[in-house]
């Protein structure tokens, strides 16, 4: 699919929601939980198929540990953003993202679990450290490639990418390893409750329309005043947002992750 294909929005680039002290402590807080995920996976979890399609728990831990490898350093920002860019531009293909993750699965292909999780651990705090510098120097910046989102091309700052969306993947993630082997996720109203606050405003912003929210759950909470209420778990909420799940209506808006 080439970028002539798809619709392009108009809307101006899609900016950070939060501030850069919550960025970092629900970064913090979000690595941290997927280390103690890693930590309970017996040795045949690692093997059992996700929701990623052709990717099993142990891949999706290797994009995992890409990403966070990515932002842990500027050399490796730089080098995974240019050499999946690249690749992307020869295959013609819309975005750049399925490369970039391709690309992060088989560079960490070769380590154990064990070294998996340990490097994971190691590289937590770097890459905090490094995407709060990163938003402070470039957030209000646009990056030079689209995204793509609900079959739309649209523009994002380096700020909602960095701030944003890259603890969103983690979180998500995590729960497609819990969906895949049976463990549970075990959110909480401060962590996981204010990333779901944060995809609620920005799915309310994206449709525009009256709405009425009921999410259950320690991450769920009530939003909007519409006259036909939409009642469902917190996380599923999110896992049809990101296309993981099916909806209909207003659940048909799709949200980043």
């Amino acid at each position: 699919m080439t970028t002539t294909a798809l619709p392009r929005s108009a809307a101006a680039p899609r900016r950070a929601g939060l501030d850069r002290a919550e960025i970092t402590s629900l970064a913090a807080a979000e690595y941290a939980r997927c280390a103690e995920l890693f930590d309970r996976l017996e040795p045949a979890q690692w093997s059992a198929p996700t929701a990623n399609t052709g990717w099993d728990v142990r891949d999706t831990a290797g994009h995992m540990l890409g990403m966070m490898r990515m932002v842990a350093s500027w050399g490796q920002f730089a080098g995974q953003l240019s050499t999946s860019m690249w690749q992307s531009k020869r295959a013609k293909a819309a975005v750049s993202v399925d490369h970039l993750t391709a690309l992060q699965v088989r560079q960490n292909a070769g380590l154990t679990t064990a070294e998996l999780a340990a490097r994971w651990r190691t590289l937590a705090p770097p890459a905090v450290r490094n995407r709060g510098r990163l938003v402070r120097l470039v957030g209000g910046r646009t990056l030079p490639e689209l995204q793509l989102v609900g079959g739309q091309l649209e523009r994002w700052t380096f700020g909602f990418l960095i701030g944003v969306v890259l603890t969103r993947d983690p979180f998500m993630h995590r729960l497609d390893i819990c969906a895949a082997t049976g463990l549970d996720p075990q959110p909480a109203a401060a962590h996981e409750g204010r990333l779901v606050d944060d995809v609620v405003r920005e799915w309310a912003a994206r449709h525009g329309r009256p709405f009425r929210l009921e999410l259950t759950g320690p991450a769920g909470g009530s939003w909007g005043d519409g006259d036909e209420p939409i009642a469902l778990d917190a996380l599923q909420f999110c896992r049809i947002l990101s296309g993981r799940g099916t909806g209909d209506g207003l659940l048909t808006t799709a949200v980043p992750f």
